[in-house]
């Protein structure tokens, strides 16, 4: 992709402490994207009679590395493109700060992809091939999100590759090195999580469609406007809502797994932010009210699918 001429630096924040610097950095809001998969994956494999603890905690070291690692790649990718400017709306990027050199930063994010990839290996061992290509191209996919003569982000795919690889590939991923296989209940539960982290992403490029039509960052909200980008965020998140109910008539799962309805309460605020026309700075609350819908919507999910199992274990 043709590098964008880099946008005047914004005048250096005042400089946290070492710690709080990279703590920024990893973007802890964004952090529950790469749980919640991992708990309805485990969920299933539960369901079938083989959660492995040890497994599902491998699993869920590699995603909150991947996650991590593709936030530190995606700041000084940003940075690189001048998509992060002195008009940036959103929480302030380490690197354009002044906080983190470009160079550290890369190094971080390659440091990240490379402690996941030496994890994945006892978890390859588990799930065989599959889980190897699903960590190789979990990597490639962080790597070439803002990254590379290809970004996806600057190329309106974002919220397709956010789909795929935090719905169907981490929740089944993670159901595959605990069970050795993929279920079809894990397949149709993987569709809502993915659908809830891809409506943080809309929040995030609807809030910066301004900033990054002008840094000639090309997302999906830039591409189809912000209007068309508000209805996707709710039909993401009323699409992650029946899917309980489509989940439950079909037998796939068991009854239970309405309790996820038990989160819409915490969809109402964001939903109504977003349809009224919140921006700017305010849409910082709402992507972090998205992300924590997200968490909770997983976590109930999971409950709800692997209740029978467990009431039978403690029956037993």
């Amino acid at each position: 992709m043709t590098v964008v001429s880099q946008a005047s630096a914004p005048a250096p924040a005042a400089a946290p402490s070492w710690a709080a610097r990279w703590a920024a950095a990893a973007r802890p809001r964004t952090l529950p994207a790469a749980v919640a998969p991992v708990l309805v994956g485990s969920a299933c494999a539960a369901s079938a009679g083989a959660f492995d603890a040890t497994a599902a905690s491998l699993a869920l070291a590699v995603a909150l590395l991947l996650q991590v690692g593709t936030n530190f790649v995606n700041d000084w990718g940003d940075h690189r493109r001048g998509a992060d400017g002195p008009d940036r709306l959103g929480p302030v990027r380490a690197v354009a700060a002044g906080w983190i050199t470009p160079r550290q930063m890369a190094g971080a994010g390659l440091g990240a992809f490379a402690v996941a990839a030496l994890l994945g290996v006892a978890l390859v061992a588990r799930g065989g091939m599959p889980a190897a290509l699903i960590g190789a191209a979990s990597i490639a996919a962080g790597l070439a999100y803002t990254a590379g003569p290809f970004p996806l982000a600057y190329r309106g795919l974002g919220e397709p590759f956010v789909l795929a690889f935090f719905g169907p590939l981490a929740v089944c991923g993670s159901e595959l090195v605990q069970t050795g296989s993929v279920s079809s209940l894990a397949l149709a539960a993987s569709l809502p999580v993915g659908a809830l982290a891809t409506a943080i992403l809309v929040v995030n490029n609807v809030r910066d469609v301004a900033t990054d039509a002008r840094a000639g960052k090309r997302t999906l909200a830039v591409r189809i406007g912000a209007p068309a980008a508000r209805r996707l965020y709710t039909a993401l998140v009323a699409g992650a809502f029946v899917s309980p109910l489509l989940l439950g008539l079909s037998g796939l799962a068991p009854a239970s797994v309405l309790v996820a309805l038990a989160a819409a309460p915490a969809a109402r605020a964001p939903l109504r932010a977003v349809r009224g026309g919140a921006g700017g700075p305010e849409l910082n609350g709402v992507l972090a009210a998205t992300a924590r819908l997200h968490l909770l919507f997983g976590a109930l999910l999971a409950a709800g699918i692997a209740w029978p199992t467990l009431r039978s274990g403690l029956a037993g």
